[in-house]
């Protein structure tokens, strides 16, 4: 849980800073942050449903490249709608949609390097522990 939370917090960080930067507005920031992280919540749980669905499991889309394509295309449209929809403004919209998305994947990538980092030095102090009563 621990990991969950604080990817969430990198996500509305990531998701108030472009917003805000874009738009020069703390209330499209913070609404940004709130919104389209649960936005995406909400569509991750159904494009995770779509996938375990029997024909896509058995074609030959069923490959981690295509569905990692497919939820970024998710992950994109839910941005620029959710900016649309705040602004008004497409080109905000379209920023936002290229970027917001883009910082978080890296931003994902240096989270799990950390944790597994962690995770590692957790279990070598485990080990080195002395176990005897």
């Amino acid at each position: 849980m621990k990991k969950t939370i604080s990817f969430a917090a990198i996500h509305f960080t990531v998701a108030f800073s472009v917003a805000y930067l874009l738009t020069d507005d703390i209330l499209i920031g913070s609404l940004m942050a709130m919104i389209e992280p649960m936005v995406n919540t909400v569509a991750f749980y159904f494009h995770e449903k779509a996938w375990q669905t029997a024909p896509l499991k058995r074609s030959q889309f069923n490959q981690p490249g295509r569905k990692t394509a497919s939820f970024a295309v998710v992950h994109f449209s839910v941005a620029f709608t959710v900016a649309y929809l705040l602004t008004g403004d497409i080109l905000i919209g379209s920023i936002m949609a290229m970027i917001e998305p883009a910082i978080n994947t890296l931003a994902y990538y240096f989270h799990e390097r950390v944790w597994q980092r962690r995770e590692q030095t957790h279990s070598a102090l485990s080990m080195m522990a002395c176990h005897h009563h």
